[in-house]
């Protein structure tokens, strides 16, 4: 079986406005949750994010930490959210091309993180990630 046959997880829309309820917006942050700017300040504007917290649930959103380091630290993160995302069936999860704006990765260098992903229902990745975990 080859890699795009065991795709189940949906495409990201290209511009998220609102959610649909158990919809969760998935964004990259910092540490500190300081979501002053790019899709974590929308986040925080408009899905309840919250000021101060960097990783997590938080409303209708959920962060991913970007900002500390390279792929290799941004992984342990990435995996946190795969699980918490296969432990919440019910929620739908859209995640944003994190780490590819302020951050300044490229999606083939964040994209092979989500590699989970893809065998899950109830998650969408942005398109170019798709593309490059399959590349990959």
């Amino acid at each position: 079986m080859n890699k795009s046959s065991a795709i189940k997880c949906g495409v990201t829309p290209e511009n998220i406005s609102a959610l649909r309820t158990g919809e969760v917006f998935v964004f990259g942050s910092n540490l500190q949750g300081h979501h002053g700017g790019g899709a974590a300040a929308f986040a925080m504007r408009h899905f309840g994010a919250k000021w101060g917290v960097g990783v997590g649930m938080q409303g209708q959103a959920y962060a991913i930490p970007t900002m500390h380091g390279g792929p290799e630290a941004i992984k342990p993160y990435v995996d946190q959210f795969v699980d918490y995302a296969r432990e919440h069936p019910d929620k739908r999860f859209l995640v944003t091309k994190i780490g590819c704006g302020i951050a300044g990765f490229r999606p083939d260098e964040i994209a092979p993180l989500f590699v989970g992903c893809l065998a899950l229902g109830n998650v969408s990745l942005p398109i170019e990630f798709i593309h490059c975990i399959i590349k990959w």
